[in-house]
């Protein structure tokens, strides 16, 4: 499992960066609705786990089996662009006209991906199921327990937000550590199960959790759902990503590279040969 440096790996992360922010609408939307259902599978597996045994750390270790899936799949997470397209808007390969519409884009895929699964598991479970009541009192706690804390509540969520933000992305970024499939594997699993075991606020996670558990009976409307989770919960993502990885790695490791002759210039990110997700 060759390791590759860090410096090599902002390198190909710009690379990477810009191919995403090339991409067209369909593929931001279709790669982005993927990538909230995989997340809303995951979620399910690991409320299963921690429903069976008892044991909440047992779902967060299996929790970031839907990020890999993901991210060997190539697909769009807009949480982990949050971090990759700041590092070509930093090298000024792209500008912030590309960078918005690549996460407005993939935000949108991400929650339609997200809703579809939440309507399709809803079907498969009954109210009074374990893992129904686990949702409800989840998008309860995500929503109205923050609401009842006023704004001290919402800095929690905030500052939840960024921390969680911050170990996504740095999973993203670990995949790229290693060139074998186990050994990415491996690395980006580590900061995944470090931010679901400790329960911090994730915006793609969110967008399944808090409208299954409103289907399911949870008494939350939809100006609770948006105003007291998604677009803080979104905002603290943005944060987390953008600043603590994003442009923190890129300040520390990216070396100034002479210009290749245009001839030798490369031609682009292959995401066929290495995959990466937003």
């Amino acid at each position: 499992m060759p390791y590759i440096k860090p410096d090599a790996v902002v390198d190909t992360l710009l690379q990477a960066g810009e191919s995403k922010a090339n991409l067209g609408i369909k593929d931001w939307l279709i790669r982005g609705f993927l990538s909230g259902a995989l997340l809303g599978f995951a979620t399910t597996l690991a409320l299963t786990a921690t429903g069976q045994t008892g044991l909440p750390i047992v779902g967060a270790l299996i929790f970031p089996a839907g990020f890999v899936m993901i991210v060997l799949l190539g697909l769009e997470l807009v949480t982990g662009n949050f971090a990759v397209l700041a590092f070509p808007l930093l090298d000024g390969k792209i500008g912030w006209g590309k960078l918005t519409a690549n996460w407005g884009w993939v935000f949108v895929g991400n929650l339609l991906g997200s809703v579809v699964y939440a309507l399709l598991f809803c079907m498969t479970v009954t109210r009074d199921a374990p893992i129904a009541q686990q949702l409800v009192k989840s998008a309860q706690a995500k929503t109205l327990a923050y609401q009842a804390l006023g704004w001290h509540g919402m800095e929690v969520m905030i500052v939840k937000a960024i921390l969680c933000n911050w170990m996504v992305t740095l999973g993203v970024v670990m995949a790229f550590t290693s060139q074998s499939t186990i050994g990415k594997i491996a690395a980006m699993w580590l900061p995944i199960l470090t931010f679901y075991a400790q329960g911090f606020e994730h915006a793609v996670v969110n967008m399944f959790v808090i409208p299954a558990g409103m289907l399911l009976g949870a008494k939350v409307s939809l100006a609770d759902w948006w105003l007291w989770n998604q677009i803080p919960v979104t905002i603290g993502n943005v944060a987390g990503g953008f600043v603590f990885t994003g442009v923190a790695l890129y300040v520390t490791h990216r070396r100034a590279q002479p210009h290749a002759p245009a001839a030798l210039a490369p031609a682009g990110f292959a995401s066929e040969s290495e995959p990466v997700a937003g």
